[in-house]
């Protein structure tokens, strides 16, 4: 699959010069970048809208401290 995306200038250059350095493609560093960070876009998008599945259902979320609080932990 071919995409498109806009670098800034200084995004580019950045890519320019690594590509350059290593003697690898820019697309190869571009498909590492999405690689490494894909599953943890996945993951906060997941846990989002759990939460709101969680809240829509009427229940209230707290913050993690609160409950170790409760617990003595």
């Amino acid at each position: 699959m071919t995409i498109s995306i806009r670098l800034t200038a200084d995004e580019e250059a950045r890519l320019d010069r690594l590509a350059q350095r290593t003697g690898r493609s820019k697309s190869f560093y571009v498909r590492a970048a999405l690689h490494e960070h894909l599953e943890d876009l996945e993951d906060a998008y997941a846990a989002d809208e759990a939460l709101s599945t969680f809240e829509a259902g009427g229940r209230k979320s707290r913050p993690l401290s609160a409950l170790l609080a409760e617990t003595g932990q």
